[in-house]
């Protein structure tokens, strides 16, 4: 019954504005003016105004009148305060700082290669060496000279202190001695060279030259890829407009689509340069490699907590409205009666950040109100229901 009151007011109203209004909307369409159509749009939009009051109107008159009440089925929930997190998404790449080729100090034949690849080695471990061409000899030899210097130089200190001898020849056999002794320091270090170490420890992820190959200094003779897959982070690039909520120390969900993998992790830097070309900032974000299955280059997901709120109001995004002047509402019920059944209220909201399915409400849902769920979006403001929780 109710049904057939609502359509017959409607069709009363639109009748009355046809008969009111000669000209149809689509001729309105057609030739009509700019200011033509915005007054019809407004007059369209105050007599649907109209039309709703009446309809609420008379709803309630026939829930007074009708001695068998059909009361529309809702559920509801109580707005509570909670933590709300929220989290921004962006995606990243896995990097190392350790990630480097290895080249020769010196130029000679690559005598002898002692890693393959995969192998894992420790800093300053020998890796392959080079023919020195002789310099080991020269070492040795230099060695017994600056043994001799150094015996000559003491027995003529000893002498010295007892005032033997002149002080010149003193002098000399010092002055010999240490130069001897720089000498072979140089000559220790220039064949030191000979011997290529693992500047830190990791893993050898290639090996380039193969021994007997002529080496040298420079581009393009390297003979390792040294990785340490300990150490790794993130990097990504983050939009100018959170430099204020990313932070050190932000709590970051890590995500490897690839390996089917979350970790926990936290910001470890946030740049300090602002990327001109896409108005972004880097930040950095260390991951743990136990499995050693995360590899350079390995793309991530990441959520960067950037607002926490920790008595927050959320309700289902599901539930919220939107009237003709661009505000959201929702409805609430109130003057609940001992048969469960009570009045819809509508609820003018603010809304803040979401997250999944959930949203906050900012403003005017404080803790403790009754929010219709379910039948949310079929009812209207001052209409009877009747409450189902289970």
């Amino acid at each position: 019954m109710r049904k057939i009151y609502s359509l017959l007011v409607i069709t009363i109203v639109f009748i009355s504005c046809g008969e009111k209004n000669s000209t149809s909307v689509e001729d309105l369409i057609a030739t009509g003016t700019l200011s033509e159509l915005k007054a019809k749009k407004n007059e369209i939009t105050a007599n649907l105004e109209e039309i709703n009051e009446d309809l609420e109107a008379i709803n309630t008159a026939i829930s007074k009148k009708d001695s068998v009440k059909k009361l529309p089925l809702i559920t509801t929930f109580l707005a509570k305060e909670e933590v709300f997190k929220h989290y921004l998404e962006i995606q990243g790449s896995v990097k190392t700082k350790q990630n480097i080729l290895i080249y020769p100090e010196m130029a000679g034949i690559l005598k002898t290669v002692y890693v393959k690849e995969g192998q894992k080695v420790s800093k300053g471990q020998i890796l392959a060496t080079i023919d020195d061409g002789g310099l080991s000899n020269q070492v040795a030899q230099l060695e017994a000279t600056t043994q001799l210097a150094k015996t000559t130089y003491e027995r003529q200190k000893r002498l010295w202190e007892q005032k033997i001898g002149s002080e010149i020849q003193y002098l000399q056999t010092k002055t010999n001695f240490e130069a001897q002794e720089n000498t072979l320091k140089q000559l220790k270090s220039q064949q030191a060279k000979s011997s290529i170490r693992a500047p830190f420890s990791g893993v050898i992820d290639d090996v380039i030259k193969e021994a007997g190959s002529v080496v040298a200094p420079g581009i393009g003779s390297e003979i390792f890829r040294i990785v340490n897959l300990n150490n790794m982070y993130i990097e990504a690039e983050v939009p100018e407009r959170y430099i204020a909520s990313i932070q050190k120390d932000k709590e970051v969900k890590v995500e490897f689509p690839v390996l089917n993998t979350v970790v926990e992790s936290k910001v470890r830097q946030v740049g300090s340069f602002i990327n001109p070309n896409n108005r972004s900032f880097k930040v950095e974000v260390p991951v743990a490699n136990e499995s050693g299955n995360v590899k350079p280059n390995l793309t991530a997901k990441l959520q960067i907590n950037d607002y926490t709120e920790d008595k927050a109001i959320l309700i289902p995004q599901s539930i919220i409205s939107e009237n003709a002047n661009g505000e959201q509402f929702v409805y609430a019920i109130k003057d609940k009666n001992a048969n469960n059944e009570a009045v819809a209220e509508r609820v003018i909201i603010k809304t803040g950040k979401t997250q999944g399915n959930y949203i906050e409400v900012l403003e005017n849902l404080p803790v403790g109100t009754e929010i219709i769920q379910e039948g949310a979006r079929s009812v209207n403001n001052g209409q009877t229901v009747k409450v189902i929780n289970k």
